[in-house]
């Protein structure tokens, strides 16, 4: 039987704005992601940890405007979010959606048929 599994993760990161009509300096977050996905069995978690850990552990205190999925583009949750779904995607899941807040108010939430 098939199941729902919602995977959280935590990590810092700076980013800075600089396209015209969204500038800011640089600056950091303590971010947190959320990612949900389809699994066949109990037995797919570990695939789907691994997964999310190595996306977070490629992000984790980096300056996300280096980062090249996101070359020529302001680092925001909404990309980050999208970036990170596609990243599970190409691994084999069946992702559901990816939440990444970026401050207590400010979240951005991606589901499956909206990345690209």
């Amino acid at each position: 039987m098939a199941f729902t599994l919602a995977l959280h993760r935590r990590f810092v990161a700076d980013h800075f704005h600089d396209l015209p009509g969204f500038v800011e300096a640089r600056h950091g977050h303590n971010w947190e992601l959320e990612a949900t996905a389809v699994l066949a069995t109990e037995a797919g978690e570990p695939a789907f940890a691994a997964a999310l850990d190595a996306w977070v552990q490629g992000v984790d205190y980096r300056l996300l405007n280096e980062q090249a999925p996101l070359a020529g583009r302001n680092p925001t949750a909404e990309l980050l979010a999208q970036w990170a779904l596609v990243h599970l995607r190409d691994r084999g899941l069946e992702v559901r959606s990816v939440k990444v807040r970026e401050k207590a108010n400010y979240w951005a939430l991606c589901r499956a048929g909206n990345a690209r």
